[in-house]
């Protein structure tokens, strides 16, 4: 099997010899587990065909910010597993607790039952929240989460005697999920253009893109102008839109938008001022991403729904919650006769095991420090970032937290990005896995979302070896394409 199976490729002082218990007989038939995955298996935004030459990688265990395959190869899990990993994978105490819940109760309808662990996560994520966010809604993931919170804003209107309010205002540039709704409320790309005509309309404003400005203006100067231009759609047709929902901070799956607090807050005071909810998508950027535990705190606002999923279990278990204030949930309180109540539900809302992982999560950033150390660290990472300015095809960098996201473009004085067919992204993620780095791209967004626990050698080699791997790349210049998504 080769010397990776008993050493780890790179830097063996650091990483150790792999557990005993590893090198099991999967090990020897990695081609052949894989033969049958591509047999049986339908991978997520993926294109199958090219998994003939370029198959997925055999993933046997994990530990920390470490990912391990059959070979024994490690690769730093630098976008988090989706951005879910938070306090680092198979942490012992989430392990534990999913282990001693899964002994005492698997499952149970949240319909007429309830169950310790949902009670004390509702009410733990209550006291963390925004100030007035007083109930939970759990679901199962974070589409769900924001289909969650869309409906309840609809029908809040519905059950207060407006029904002029069904519309939504989102940017051009969010998204927030795969379901219908969901997809709706994002911007158009390349993961739902094709399927527009399933959609309903929703208004669109141009987002706060600081690289690429609406409005042709510089973050220095700009006196965040562009929050003018939702206002403009708001003036118009509030009357008719029931909520505003956004990404806070971190426009995610968009190409790791980093945007101004400022915005945020003023968008918060417009939702007010023109009568409708605010929704927060905070699936991707809550639990301490971008030095806080949700990225609304940076902004201080008060939104009627939060949405949360993704770093709730630190990415263990699937769970999803919708947090709402007292307002939203007193207009569904009422005479079962008056047919207010909130008709909506999943298999598996509020799951036991799921709850308790993600009860045991919270108590970890608690008792570990988790924000105070990942804040520390960051200060460390976000001057490893700046290194990139001096890469010709680095456009920008953004950094908030232990998040950081690179624009590779093919023309810096003009912005220009590389054509959708020349695959820069493809060709930077390939040349990372060769350096243990997932550098999974966003079209020719290039990010790192670490996980809290990460430690500083362990920044220290990512930020090296993804320096390396981008200055390796010389590609041919194509056409150019709206950078939203591989």
């Amino acid at each position: 099997m080769g010397h990776n199976t008993y050493f780890l490729a790179q830097n063996q002082k650091e990483i150790g010899i792999v557990p005993p218990d590893f090198l099991n007989e999967t090990a020897m038939n990695q081609s052949e587990w894989i033969k049958k995955d591509l047999e049986y298996n339908w991978h997520p935004y993926t294109q199958m065909k090219d998994c003939v030459n370029f198959p997925p990688i055999l993933i046997e265990k994990a530990r920390g910010a470490k990912l391990y395959d059959a070979n024994g190869k490690f690769y730093y899990d630098t976008i988090s597993s989706w951005w879910s990993n938070v306090h680092g994978h198979n942490h012992p105490r989430i392990m534990s607790a999913i282990k001693k819940q899964a002994s005492l109760l698997d499952h149970v309808l949240f319909a007429g039952f309830t169950h310790k662990s949902a009670i004390l996560l509702a009410e733990k994520l209550v006291s963390l929240a925004p100030e007035g966010l007083r109930k939970a809604f759990f679901s199962d993931n974070g589409s769900t989460a924001v289909e969650t919170a869309l409906k309840m804003s609809f029908q809040y209107w519905r059950n207060t005697g407006n029904r002029r309010k069904t519309k939504f205002i989102c940017l051009d540039y969010g998204y927030h999920g795969d379901t219908v709704g969901a997809m709706s409320v994002s911007g158009v790309g390349l993961f739902n253009k094709v399927f527009s005509p399933l959609l309903f309309s929703a208004f669109k404003a141009p987002s706060p893109y600081c690289y690429r400005c609406p409005l042709g203006k510089t973050r220095d100067s700009c006196g965040i102008d562009c929050v003018g231009l939702l206002e403009n759609i708001l003036r118009e047709k509030s009357d008719n839109i029931a909520a505003l929902i956004l990404e806070p901070i971190v426009m995610a799956a968009g190409g790791m938008i980093i945007y101004p607090p400022e915005y945020l807050r003023r968008a918060a005071e417009l939702s007010r001022k023109y009568g409708i909810h605010l929704i927060v998508d905070e699936v991707a950027t809550a639990f301490g991403r971008t030095g806080k535990m949700f990225a609304s705190e940076h902004a201080s606002i008060a939104p009627d729904f939060m949405c949360l999923s993704k770093g709730l279990t630190s990415g263990s278990l699937p769970l999803g919650a919708t947090l709402v204030s007292d307002k939203i949930y007193k207009a569904f309180y009422g005479d079962y006769r008056e047919k207010k109540a909130f008709y909506h539900g999943h298999t598996f809302t509020a799951n036991p095991i799921s709850c308790s992982a993600a009860l045991e999560s919270l108590k970890v950033f608690e008792d570990e420090d988790t924000l105070g150390k990942a804040n520390k660290i960051s200060a460390l990472f976000h001057a490893g970032l700046e290194r990139f300015r001096a890469l010709e095809i680095v456009g920008d960098v953004r950094r908030i937290g232990l998040i950081g996201a690179l624009e590779i473009v093919r023309d810096r004085a003009r912005k220009k990005p590389f054509g959708f067919e020349e695959r820069i992204g493809q060709k930077i993620y390939k040349e990372g896995l060769k350096a243990n780095l997932i550098l999974r791209p966003l079209g020719s967004i290039i990010y790192l979302i670490l996980p809290l626990c990460v430690k500083k050698n362990e920044i220290e080699y990512i930020i090296d070896k993804t320096y390396s791997v981008i200055a390796s790349i010389k590609p041919k210049v194509t056409g150019g394409v709206r950078p939203l998504c591989d």
